[in-house]
């Protein structure tokens, strides 16, 4: 089989020495090569599908799960409230997302240098959607490699109009409900529901919305398709500085496949394993040949690693000429090994998952905020006390109403709340409330005195928070 094709032919292009110079789905004046990846089975796709079905299930049933009485994952940017499994976060604790985002870039630093685009062959909603939803509604529709190959070339004729048809209903009606799902996390599924279960008249601006996000999905999976991950996601280019000659990639062991030949019963033993078959061009959906050596296109799919599978069983030949390998495994057969900038990333994760951990766990109930009224000075309530009026403003970060009580800590002195009125924090919303603070003259050395006031809910401590207190000068 020849491994160069025709410029001129709209079929991805293998085996040529300018592989870098190019991408594999553009030819030689600028259009486009459309990928008819060939439908394939194996060991590593069944791997593949059930880790991408249950992550399916798992984003499709997440926003119906309730923990607390509340869903289990919420986004809500709109009133910057997100709920993580029955916990309610809000900007205050902005903190914790940063050491989180810091947390995870490592940990993909980590995981690209161990084991190269996992999260893109394996876990990314592109590639699950694409490969276990818009591409089996394809091949249902319109047939294997060959048949949407023949169809493209086709005529506008009866079957054409029809299969193409019903694949873009079907892509759109699928888009709609993706769109759905992720609106879901935003507003919530009881919100979501019962925007579904009324007139539509009622919610114009909103399902004007869903359907051009609907259209974006469309788009997408329609035309975009492996471009997302070879032109626009950026994380492919970060391979150059992240994988080294150590990480665990897809990759072809030229050593044993080369020089290829094609296969017969009494081929020249010269010859390596790889039969030129070109079965691992066939199935790949961004249209490489992984023969090439490792390239940014790859999203390590393991579609190949079947594809090659099934060759060597028929002709006789050990597997895993395509499998999981890193670039010194091949050249020299040793084992992958923690190296030092890995064993780094492990200590920095490590210790970013413990602190974060310890934040969390210790983050308090309410976010209190006491500031001294503006333009009120203190008042001389006796001879012997002085007195401060502050603005109480509480962040109620639990789903229950609270009723707060303050205390002063470190000195002698009492609080009231100006009115007689407690100060209330409703769930999931702030309480206010003002405040007047009487301490002993003696008790106070400065003009400006430091004090501590305890924030209390049914005698549980819940924060301290430290304030100015003003007096005369001595």
């Amino acid at each position: 089989m020849d491994t160069n094709t025709n410029k001129n032919d709209n079929t991805p292009r293998y085996g040529h020495g300018s592989f870098r110079d190019a991408l594999t789905t553009v030819d030689d004046s600028g259009r486009r090569i459309w990928v008819f990846a060939k439908k394939f089975k194996g060991k590593w796709f069944n791997r593949r599908k059930w880790v991408g079905y249950a992550l399916l299930l798992f984003l499709v049933c997440a926003p119906f799960i309730h923990m607390n009485g509340h869903q289990m994952l919420q986004f809500d940017f709109v009133h910057r409230k997100f709920v993580l499994f029955g916990s309610v976060f809000w900007p205050a604790d902005f903190y914790l997302f940063v050491i989180a985002v810091i947390a995870f870039i490592i940990a993909i630093f980590l995981f690209t240098s161990i084991l190269g685009r996992l999260w893109c062959g394996w876990t990314c909603p592109q590639t699950i959607f694409m490969e276990l939803i818009f591409r089996r509604i394809e091949y249902l529709i319109e047939g294997d490699a060959s048949a949407q190959r023949r169809l493209d070339k086709m005529e506008w004729n009866d079957e054409k109009v029809r299969k193409r048809g019903f694949k873009y209903l079907a892509f759109f009606v699928v888009s709609f409900l993706i769109s759905n799902l992720f609106l879901s996390y935003i507003i919530g599924s009881h919100e979501l529901i019962g925007i579904a279960t009324e007139s539509p008249a009622k919610h114009i601006g909103g399902l004007s919305s869903i359907f051009i996000f609907s259209g974006i999905f469309f788009f997408v999976y329609v035309y975009m398709r492996e471009q997302i991950c070879t032109i626009i996601c950026p994380y492919g280019r970060l391979q150059s500085v992240l994988i080294d000659s150590k990480t665990l990639i897809v990759g072809y062991d030229y050593k044993r496949g080369e020089p290829r030949g094609k296969w017969a019963r009494k081929r020249d033993e010269s010859h390596g394993d790889c039969i030129n078959c070109a079965q691992c061009v066939d199935v790949c959906p961004t249209g490489i040949d992984i023969r090439d050596g490792l390239q940014m296109e790859c999203i390590h799919c393991t579609a190949c690693i079947d594809a090659c599978n099934v060759v060597m069983s028929k002709i006789g030949k050990e597997p895993d000429l395509i499998g999981y390998k890193s670039l010194d495994g091949i050249e020299t057969g040793e084992k992958f090994r923690l190296n030092t900038r890995r064993k780094l990333y492990i200590a920095l994760i490590s210790v970013l998952l413990t602190i974060l951990i310890i934040l969390i766990t210790n983050r308090s109930d309410v976010q209190a905020d006491i500031l001294r009224t503006p333009g009120m000075d203190f008042v001389m309530k006796s001879k012997d006390t002085i007195q401060n009026i502050y603005n109480v403003k509480l962040l109620n970060k639990t789903f229950k109403n609270m009723s707060i009580e303050l205390r002063l800590e470190n000195t002698p002195g009492h609080i009231t709340t100006v009115g007689g009125k407690e100060i209330n924090a409703p769930g999931e919303d702030y309480g206010e409330g003002i405040i007047s603070v009487e301490i002993p003259k003696k008790e106070l050395q400065k003009a400006d005195n430091p004090i501590l006031i305890g924030v209390y809910e049914n005698g549980k401590q819940l924060q301290t928070v430290k304030t100015t207190f003003m007096a005369p000068e001595k």
